[in-house]
């Protein structure tokens, strides 16, 4: 019985952070995406105001952020044939084949860690996250 549940509670929390991390806050694929800036010099940010985050681990081109790592922070995925925003933006293809933005060959990223726009609570965690600029 108990094993029973603690495997419930291993899927319910599973689950939820499933839900968190596809919560309306991080945009899929289904649609494209604008990117703007948060502020005159501030960092980058999607449509919705959430910031957007570069990882020192990725290298130009190349995401290296996957499975749990991109459970806290989502990659900010574009549609498609999206069109770049400006200049200095591109998308890379993740391994799944999906498309992420990237500024001046960086991926971006979303952090879970942030609950509304314009907070910026991911820069500089672990030393190797920071906002997009």
């Amino acid at each position: 019985m108990k094993l029973i549940a603690a495997f419930s509670l291993v899927v319910i929390v599973a689950g939820c952070e499933q839900a968190y991390a596809q919560s309306s806050y991080y945009p899929s694929n289904s649609a494209a995406e604008v990117i703007t800036l948060a502020a005159a010099h501030g960092p980058l940010a999607a449509a919705n105001g959430m910031t957007l985050y570069t990882f020192d681990n990725d290298s130009a081109g190349t995401s290296n952020c996957y499975d749990s790592c991109a459970t806290s922070w989502p990659p900010y995925l574009a549609a498609s044939g999206a069109a770049a925003p400006g200049a200095g933006f591109t998308t890379v293809q993740r391994k799944d084949g999906t498309q992420q933005w990237a500024k001046d060959g960086a991926p971006l990223y979303f952090w879970v860690g942030d609950s509304a726009p314009g907070e910026t609570t991911g820069d500089g965690v672990g030393g190797v996250w920071h906002t997009a600029h």
